[in-house]
């Protein structure tokens, strides 16, 4: 199958997960991640209409992205993998949103970094819950996300737009929708005290896209049922 019949497939099945839940197609975007794959497999990505990209590593990023975004219009990047703090710089230069805001020490670097920056666009970051047991990643409860908020929202020039999840790698649906039920709960929580910046709810990979859907998703991190298993 190629990219762009992979990409079409996709979609169809987030469709039909959205008309199961009663959901608008709308409401729901998707990131293309394109990790460990070169730029002729994002080339053939974006001709197929694809405009968002999650990546994990920053230098692979900018290597394969720099030029790409200048080159075709509309390209976003988000960052979906760990970032340290010794990344951070080249990271606020290329990314448009950084998905895996994990602690507190990272929102202190970005906000210094982005003040620095003086008169460009606000950086939109999501805050990352810890759901799973087989990650180590994130912020563990409702308490720590508060804390990291009101940290955020400290930083004018970052734009808090929500949370990021990884569910546990696993075949036991009641898990995978236990872990995005503790999310959109924490999100309910955390829009009530903090109204205004938890418009994306970033849950769901190849292998649960559709659970996530069904549990309030609104953008979903896809990249083997796009691209494939691992370039060589």
């Amino acid at each position: 199958m190629s990219i762009t019949e992979a990409i079409i497939r996709v979609r169809e099945r987030m469709e039909n997960a959205c008309v199961r839940s009663g959901r608008s197609c709308a409401e729901v975007r998707l990131c293309a991640v394109s990790k460990f794959h070169g730029v002729s497999a994002v080339e053939e990505a974006y001709d197929a209409g694809q405009r968002l990209f999650g990546e994990n590593r920053v230098q692979e990023a900018s290597d394969k992205f720099t030029g790409f975004k200048t080159a075709r219009p509309g390209t976003h990047v988000h960052l979906i993998g760990s970032l340290q703090r010794n990344k951070a710089k080249a990271a606020v230069r290329l990314f448009d949103c950084i998905q895996s805001i994990d602690r507190d020490a990272l929102i202190d670097e970005l906000g210094k970094l982005m003040q620095e920056r003086n008169g460009s666009p606000a950086l939109a970051v999501l805050l990352e819950m810890h759901t799973a047991e087989n990650s180590k990643s994130g912020f563990p409860d409702t308490d720590a996300l508060c804390r990291a908020a009101e940290k955020v929202l400290s930083y004018p020039a970052i734009r808090l737009s929500g949370l990021m999840t990884m569910a546990p790698f696993t075949d036991d649906e009641k898990a995978i929708r236990r872990a995005f039920k503790t999310v959109v709960s924490a999100r309910t929580m955390l829009e009530a005290r903090f109204p205004g910046h938890w418009e994306c709810l970033s849950m769901g990979m190849s292998n649960d896209f559709e659970i996530a859907i069904e549990e309030g998703a609104t953008l979903i991190r896809i990249g083997t049922a796009i691209f494939g298993s691992r370039a060589a």
